[in-house]
């Protein structure tokens, strides 16, 4: 059996816990962002490098 202080411990965290989960709670509306328009496919493969040597 445990000790009176470990199940006193124990009622304090689960009614902690139950108040904690019955708090209410307000959802906000987030205005959802617009779709990127997509890009030409040649506009994505076209990408590179471009190495500046600045003391040579």
């Amino acid at each position: 059996m445990l000790p009176p202080f470990i199940i006193e411990q124990i009622r304090r965290r689960e009614e902690q816990e139950r108040v904690r989960h019955e708090q209410p709670s307000l959802e906000l509306p987030v205005p959802r962002s617009p779709a990127k328009p997509s890009a030409p496919a040649e506009e994505q493969t076209e990408r590179g490098v471009v190495v500046i040597d600045l003391l040579g």
